[in-house]
C-alpha cells in the first residue's frame, strides 16, 4: 500500500512540474523581454526534475506520469502568464511567473508533509524540492528587484 501512495504522490508532483515546464517553455517562446533566456533555463530545470521523479516512479514499479494537466491551477497561472507576455509588461510577466512558483512550491511542501512516504521517496522529493525552491526564490528576487 505504501508504494501505491509513493507512486500517487510522486505522479501528482510530476504533473505539476510538467505544467510548470510547459508554462516556462511558452514564456520563453513568447517573451520579448530580457527574461526569455531565464524562462528557457527554468523550463530545462523543470524538465530535469520531472525526469528524475519519473525515474523514481518507474523504479517503484509504477507507470510514471508523462503529461501535464490542462486543468491544473499552475497551468492556468501560466496561461495568464502568456497573456501578460503578449502585453509585454515585464512586471506583469514576472508576477504571473511568481504566482505559478508559489503554487508549485506549495504542492511540494504539501507532499513533504505526508508522513506515510517511504524514506526513498521522501529523499527524491526533497531533492526535487531543492530545485523547485531555488527557482521560486530566483523569481521572487526578480520580482522584488523590479520594485
Amino acid at each position: 500500500m505504501a508504494i501505491k501512495d509513493d507512486i500517487s504522490t510522486t505522479n501528482g508532483l510530476i504533473k505539476t512540474t510538467l505544467d510548470s515546464m510547459k508554462g516556462y517553455r511558452e514564456a520563453s517562446e513568447d517573451s520579448k523581454t530580457a527574461n526569455a533566456a531565464f524562462f528557457c533555463e527554468m523550463a530545462d530545470q523543470r524538465s530535469a526534475v520531472a525526469t528524475r521523479l519519473q525515474s523514481h516512479v518507474a523504479s517503484l514499479g509504477g507507470d510514471p506520469q508523462d503529461d501535464s494537466s490542462a486543468s491544473a491551477a499552475a497551468h492556468r497561472g501560466f496561461m495568464n502568464l502568456k497573456q501578460a507576455i503578449m502585453g509585454t509588461e515585464e512586471k506583469a510577466v514576472v508576477e504571473e511567473v511568481e504566482r505559478g512558483e508559489d503554487f508549485i512550491k506549495a504542492k511540494y511542501e504539501d507532499a513533504l508533509k505526508d508522513s506515510d512516504l517511504s524514506p526513498a521517496t521522501r529523499s527524491v522529493i526533497e531533492e526535487a524540492y531543492t530545485s523547485i525552491k531555488a527557482g521560486h526564490d530566483k523569481v521572487s528576487a526578480m520580482k522584488h528587484a523590479m520594485g
